[in-house]
Order: structure tokens, then sequence, then C-alpha cells
């Protein structure tokens, strides 16, 4: 099996709240999949994002409760490790402590706080990828981009404009 074959990359996405910023093809270009955390803000999002690769979501505090390809929770395996994605509003205040104590899998996806976060516990990986949509509050809108590489997963934030 070659090194490629051993190497995934996963863009991960949240609080699009209906606006795909261009930068977030530049930002996601290369991925295999996309995980969003929630807020999508419309279907439209959903399509733009899937002319990068296809697209996994959950449901956010915001999103219509009958919004077609929207899931409460993800559970995807991809090279070896679990990725758990939620919009983190189910737990009240989203916290790193919060999503370990709630949810078994190696990886831990939400959105919500609009805030990035990466956090390293227990072996796990906590992550944030902060809010791709509207800029709100004094927060930089953001990406992240998950590898897995031979089953250790990694994870990197990407800035957007």
């Amino acid at each position: 099996m070659s090194v490629a074959e051993r190497t995934h990359l996963i863009g991960l996405i949240s609080d699009t709240h209906g606006l795909v910023r261009p930068s977030v093809f530049d930002a996601l270009a290369g991925v295999q999949l996309i995980l969003h955390a929630g807020d999508v803000g419309g279907r439209d999002v959903l399509v733009e994002l899937e002319a990068i690769a296809p697209v996994l979501a959950v449901f956010g505090n915001t999103d219509e409760p009958d919004h077609p390809g929207l899931e409460t929770e993800r559970v995807h395996t991809v090279g070896g490790v679990s990725i758990h994605v939620s919009h983190g509003h189910e737990l009240g205040r989203p916290t790193p402590a919060a999503l370990l104590a709630a949810y078994p899998q190696d990886v831990l996806v939400y959105g919500h706080t609009h805030r990035q976060l990466i956090t390293r516990a227990e072996g796990r990986l906590v992550v944030n990828p902060g809010a791709a949509g509207p800029r709100r509050f004094d927060l930089v809108p953001s990406v992240a981009r998950l590898t897995i590489r031979d089953g250790a997963p990694d994870v990197e934030l990407v800035p957007l404009t």
C-alpha cells in the first residue's frame, strides 16, 4: 500500500450560516471529504461544498428541522480513526471536557461557539474549526484540515480571507 493510500485529508467546516466564502475553495482544495458541524444555513451551502468533495453535515441550532441531508450527529471512520461530528449545542455549552465525556470517538468535531479550538486529551482530538460564514464577534473566519496518516490524526486551522 502506498503512502498516498494511507493518508486521508478531510475538510472541517462549521457555522457557514448560508455563506460559502470564495476562499473556502482554496482552503479545502484536495480534501477527500468535508464534515460540516452545523448551522449550515441552507441547501445551497452543501451544493457549493460538494463541488470540492462529498459532504456529511449535521444540524445546528439555527438549521431548519426538515433540512434535507442533515443528521443530528455523524459518526464516520476514516483510515482507522473514528470521528464524531455534532454541532455541540446538544451539550448546552460545548467544551472539550463535555465532548470527551459524551462521545467515545478518536476525533470530536463541533461548532456552535464560533471559536477555533484544537485540544488533545486522553489520546484523542477535539476540534472546532471556527465559523466559516459571516464574520461575528471579533473572530477571524476559518476552517480546518484534518490529516489522517497511518491511523494517526493531525489537524491545522486555516484562516479565511
